[in-house]
């Protein structure tokens, strides 16, 4: 079965060389594209620049005014590239522009003085990124066409090469082999606590993740270009191992008020934007998101035996001034699991035995300023706070405390919290050479509390009888980046990133980093990058109290993570729109927390010796084993990576990406296992078409979507099933993950209508995820009510239904 998708997806994509667009004599419906040109270091406005909106049968001019305005007026609907040339600067394509007529489509582009270049720098954003390794810019078109991404980069990034989900149910994605904990977000240029609704969606004790969740917690429809970097990263970016996720806002449409309305499984989503001030520009962007299961829940319908809602609103406000440019943001975002204990005759599962409430509350807001100053340097300066709370409370069912061993009443909270003050200066000393310095100034605050007992909490938390652990320090990041250009065949990045946190005097990196791109043929070019990179462990590492102490060891003494990485990689660019890239790495950890000891333990427990940080999931996972760490473990990384992509032009694209890799750790005995996150190989195929009619003054695109994955299983723990029996719980043979699940198969499929008119633009669309059904291992665990070792699934078949109304 798995193949006759295959087939159907291949066959799909051939059909493009067959493809037609039918436009009748009768006037198709438009829409305006315009948008503004700056330079992308000083902000300064290109006057005189050539833009050219281009589609499959002809091109449209347009001239940029002395403040760097442009305008195509009104084109006729469908998919667009623009092509922007200033004297001086690179050209620029910006990709996959998809117009309707809903929706005014406004792009500000922004040039990157230098040489020219062998081959024109080809986007799918609309700012050049500095990074010459691993990056990928995910559009909100893409985020709204590629299948079953839930609208939520994080998921459409799992279609890249080295990036996998650990479950459907969430985006806790590993990058390259690391555990998601090593993944960070940032909105704005500054890195931010976990933004995402839901974030105990498939743990294994409905716990929170520390970097994923089920639903992100902003609406695609409010982003920007996003930025997702997957190693070797320049001195910018800075406290993280494992990937980077870097978001932003789009401003609001500047000249018009727009809306739109859209419904689904995920919720309602109502967005609004436009001008509060026509003369200066200033703009506002406002979105409110419920959601369905949400819904369901107030008419007393739950959703797979669970209450599950969440909400989220946000906003961002553009204010241009005098001199520069002020931006305000805020996004809060509520979320909540509500499951009922079962009574004893249907009870089908260890869960059931217990009623289970996790509620998450998220909040983000600061605001961005920038600044043209004299002789081309340019100030950002950006104040962002954001913090998350995550409380889980459990009680036994009323006629289960009788059977029940151990603590079944449990409450769990966690508060994780960031302000950071950015200050970084842009110098473009000459066209080739460009000076970025810059410094991140972090509060950072972690708390963790646990209660468990044999009776009922009522108000321990409110009369502060819960054991709880609070950390404050303060995290200094400072950087310098110097970027030279000394041909048009060669570019050059060094420069350091400082890492120190105050937690503890083991907490400080200085990291060099340097990159190098060369193209020696028109067409082809080779990378290398180089860096030194830190993070500091996560809240619950630090504050969770060892089951058993040792000599001279306090997990607030821990020192940083940290890891060499090395990335060569090769780019054979087709043409403009289709690339062919080769990456391979190598990633060194060391200083990683692992078990300081074997301690005294009661023959029942399994021994903690082989435990590392690399290995963690949810942050609940080490609270319940908590043990004492030393920096003395280490990991190793490494992996080749292949690409195809072809994007969406002449009404098809494609993505082919491959992945090998190995993903091990070391313990303090020096034994070298396999991390629970190598699973060797991955490959993703996705693909999709488009048809485009005309009739009268409407319009119609037909799109048709798949992805196919197939990946190796990660690896689990193995289950002492005879000890897991006696103790009425799970009980691991061994900490080790020793056993590796079956391989992952997995094919999506996404099939949209569009429909423009004059005044207004709809699209309905159908998801369905895991179209075959395939059942997936997610790990094995004892069920006390089945009373055996029951493996646990992903997600079976999910149809995704949703309307999109713009106008």
């Amino acid at each position: 079965m798995k193949f006759v998708y295959i087939l159907f997806l291949v066959w799909l994509l051939a059909l493009s060389s067959t493809a037609q667009v039918n436009y009748s004599a009768a006037p198709a419906s438009s829409q305006v594209i315009r948008g503004t040109i700056h330079d992308s270091e000083t902000e300064r406005p290109l006057l005189g620049a050539t833009l050219s909106l281009e589609d499959a049968t002809q091109a449209y001019p347009a001239v940029s005014d002395r403040t760097g305005a442009f305008t195509f007026g009104r084109v006729p609907i469908g998919r667009y590239q623009l092509v922007a040339r200033f004297l001086g600067y690179e050209t620029q394509i910006v990709s996959e522009i998809l117009l309707e007529s809903g929706k005014e489509q406004v792009i500000d582009v922004r040039l990157k003085a230098g040489v020219e270049t062998l081959t024109e720098t080809v986007v799918k954003g609309i700012r050049p990124d500095n990074s010459l390794g691993s990056v990928q810019t995910i559009s909100p078109e893409q985020i709204l066409r590629f299948p079953a991404t839930y609208l939520d980069p994080a998921r459409l990034a799992t279609a890249y090469a080295g990036v996998i989900n650990t479950n459907d149910q969430a985006n806790n994605i590993s990058v390259r082999g690391n555990s998601p904990a090593g993944l960070v977000w940032r909105l704005e240029g500054v890195e931010v606590v976990n933004p995402n609704h839901l974030s105990n969606a498939g743990t294994i004790g409905d716990r929170p993740l520390p970097s994923g969740g089920g639903v992100n917690v902003l609406s695609a429809q409010l982003l920007s270009s996003t930025r997702f970097l997957s190693g070797a990263f320049t001195p910018e970016y800075g406290n993280t191992l494992g990937g980077i996720m870097d978001m932003r806002f789009r401003e609001g449409n500047n000249q018009k008020h727009e809306f739109t309305a859209q419904a689904g499984l995920i919720g309602i989503d109502l967005a609004a934007e436009g001008p509060l001030n026509r003369r200066t520009g200033a703009t506002y962007l406002v979105n409110y998101r419920y959601s369905f299961t949400g819904l369901l829940g107030l008419m007393g319908i739950k959703f797979g035996g669970e209450d599950i809602r969440f909400q989220d609103l946000s906003v961002n406000l553009a204010l241009p001034t005098r001199r520069g440019k002020l931006t305000l943001f805020g996004v809060m975002g509520q979320s909540s699991n509500d499951f009922a204990a079962k009574t004893d005759s249907l009870r089908e599962e260890d869960k059931d035995r217990f009623s289970i409430r996790f509620d998450s509350w998220v909040s983000v807001g600061g605001l961005t300023y920038t600044q043209s100053l004299q002789n081309n340097w340019q100030w950002r300066v950006s104040a962002v706070a954001s913090a998350n709370i995550n409380t889980r409370n459990q009680m036994p069912g009323a006629s289960t405390l009788g059977g029940l061993t151990g603590n079944p009443f449990q409450y769990d909270r966690s508060t994780n919290a960031r302000a950071t003050l950015h200050n970084q200066f842009t110098h473009r000393a000459r066209d080739d050479r460009r000076l970025q310095v810059g410094l991140y100034l972090t509060r950072w605050y972690g708390s963790a509390g646990v209660w468990r007992g044999t009776s009922d909490l009522g108000d321990a938390p409110r009369a502060g009888r819960v054991q709880e652990g609070v950390l404050g320090a303060w995290l200094v990041q400072p950087y310098t980046n110097y970027q030279w250009t000394p041909s048009e065949k060669l570019t050059l990045n060094t420069g350091l990133h400082a890492n120190f946190f105050t937690l503890n005097k083991n907490s400080f990196s200085l990291e060099p980093r340097v990159s190098v791109r060369y193209q020696p043929i028109e067409r082809h070019s080779l990378t290398l990058a180089y860096g030194l990179h830190s993070q500091t462990q996560q809240p619950i590492v630090y504050l969770s109290q060892p089951m058993y102490q040792v000599a001279n060891v306090n997990n607030l003494d821990l020192g940083l993570t940290k890891a060499h990485h090395l990335v060569a990689g090769y780019t054979y660019r087709f043409d403009e729109t289709s690339s062919l890239k080769a990456e391979a790495y190598y990633q060194s950890l060391f200083n990683v927390p692992v078990a300081a000891d074997r301690g005294t333990r009661p023959s029942s427990e399994p021994v903690y010796s082989s435990y590392s940080v690399l290995n963690l999931l949810d942050i609940n996972e080490f609270a319940q084993q908590a043990i004492p760490l030393v920096n003395k473990g280490r990991g190793r990384n490494t992996g080749l990576e292949l690409t195809y992509q072809k994007l969406l032009v002449k009404n098809y694209y494609l993505l082919l990406t491959g992945s090998l890799y190995d993903s091990k750790y070391q313990t303090l005995d020096g034994n070298w296992m396999d991390t629970r996150f190598n699973g060797r190989h991955a490959v993703n195929l996705t693909g999709g078409k488009e048809y485009v009619t005309q009739r009268n003054t409407h319009t119609r695109i037909w799109g048709f979507n798949a992805r196919v994955s197939q990946l190796g299983g990660f690896r689990d723990r193995p289950v002492n099933a005879e000890a897991s029996q006696k103790a009425g719980a799970t009980v691991y043979a061994s900490p080790d993950f020793s056993a590796q699940l079956p391989d992952y198969f997995r094919a999506d499929l996404r099939v949209y209508w569009k429909k423009s008119r004059v005044r207004y633009s709809r699209t309905l669309s159908l998801d369905l995820m895991n179209v075959t059904n395939a059942q997936n291992q997610a790990y094995s665990y004892y069920d006390a009510v089945q009373k055996k070792v029951v493996q646990k699934f992903q997600l079976g078949l999910l149809p995704i239904v949703n309307y999109r109304w713009e106008f």
